[in-house]
């Protein structure tokens, strides 16, 4: 089969005529349709150019398009096509046209139609979150009201994993943090005189702040992007359909045991990095403005009361539940293919530490008065 070619000839009446001969088609190996177009441009510019397809031994759909926007979207008869080839373009005349970016702007419908669709997608997942989250609640009491059923397994391996396994790398973020903070606030507390009020900085902000955003950030991206996965991975390959056909309950085996083994182990992840933020900025206070780490000690509780210990605690608790039920949410969405589950996986640590910060703004605007 010839490759795609072209000649031009010269009619009576001062036209030409383009007959195109071979294989119009990708499979060519010779064929170039970007030099093919920039040498038929100047036939496609003239509107009394006849054109000859009846030598085409094959036109795909790539060639087809190139002939049919060339030749201004529509076919007459200076154009001699064979059957096949009219059924070609038939089809392509009735696809909608693209819209180019120029006219989305200009479309004033179409911002509104695509913040009605982030809308009913919002509102999709909002309904789906509060399922799971009613789901919970009745396994939870069930759990109670039958304790021998409580899976007691599953729940100290999430708190192992979630937790214990998190120690090393929350130390290492929540000291570098410290020693970061601290550094930056000796600087300017020097200039004026109140190197003593570094303590009353890196207590408050280490305790009360840092250490939970901090634990939450870590535990999204480390433990909630496992879970989602995880539960994407079950999706995949069926395995939580396959719970359902032996009436097991995914919710009591796959989802409670997540949530109460992260919601034990979040708390004590807030206390931990906030002890080692608070060590890093205690290091800092001691290289940069000589305050000596037994002084830091005792005159931490006098300027820091103990409730923002307490407050930290708390939001640990739930930043953990917060999520656990987003990675669980997100993971029991995947659809069985692997884009949504990389998608989704990245959906759920973004959406998990997006909420955890509006949360904490919310809280600390609702504590204002506490711990000050």
């Amino acid at each position: 089969m010839a490759d795609a070619e072209f000649q031009v000839e010269d009619l009576s009446n001062g036209t030409k005529r383009v007959i195109l001969t071979g294989a119009w088609s990708l499979r060519g190996v010779q064929n170039n349709f970007s030099d093919l177009r920039g040498h038929l441009a100047v036939f496609f510019g003239n509107p009394f150019t006849h054109w000859d397809l009846s030598g085409v031994e094959q036109l795909d759909s790539a060639a087809a398009v190139m002939l049919w926007t060339g030749w201004g979207k529509h076919v007459d008869q200076r154009m001699l096509l064979r059957p096949e080839h009219t059924a070609m373009f038939d089809m392509l005349a009735t696809l909608p046209p693209a819209h180019s970016f120029a006219a989305g702007r200009s479309n004033l419908v179409a911002p509104l139609r695509l913040l009605w669709d982030k809308y009913l997608e919002f509102f999709d997942h909002l309904v789906g979150f509060l399922n799971l989250v009613g789901s919970l609640i009745l396994e939870f009491f069930y759990i109670l009201r039958n304790p021998r059923n409580i899976p007691f397994k599953e729940i100290t391996a999430n708190f192992y994993k979630g937790g214990v396994q998190a120690l090393p790398v929350t130390a290492l973020v929540s000291l570098m943090i410290g020693i970061a903070m601290g550094y930056l606030m000796a600087l300017q507390l020097r200039k004026f005189g109140a190197d003593i009020y570094i303590v009353n900085i890196i207590g408050v902000a280490g305790i009360r702040e840092l250490g939970p955003i901090l634990m939450a950030i870590i535990v999204a991206g480390r433990s909630g992007s496992a879970m989602t996965a995880q539960i994407g991975v079950m999706r995949v390959t069926e395995e939580i359909d396959a719970l359902s056909t032996m009436g097991i309950s995914r919710t009591l085996r796959l989802i409670l045991p997540k949530v109460i083994g992260l919601a034990l182990a979040a708390p004590l992840l807030a206390f931990w990095t906030s002890a080692w933020t608070v060590f890093g900025g205690m290091l800092a206070a001691k290289m940069q403005l000589g305050i000596s780490m037994e002084f830091f000690l005792d005159y931490l509780p006098q300027v820091v009361p103990p409730v923002n210990l307490t407050l930290a605690v708390l939001k640990g608790l739930i930043f953990g539940i917060l999520v656990t039920l987003i990675a669980c949410h997100f993971g029991l969405r995947i659809k069985p293919n692997t884009e949504s589950l990389s998608g989704s996986t990245t959906s759920s640590v973004v959406t998990a530490i997006t909420t955890v910060i509006l949360v904490d703004a919310v809280i600390a605007i609702v504590t204002r008065g506490v711990g000050s």
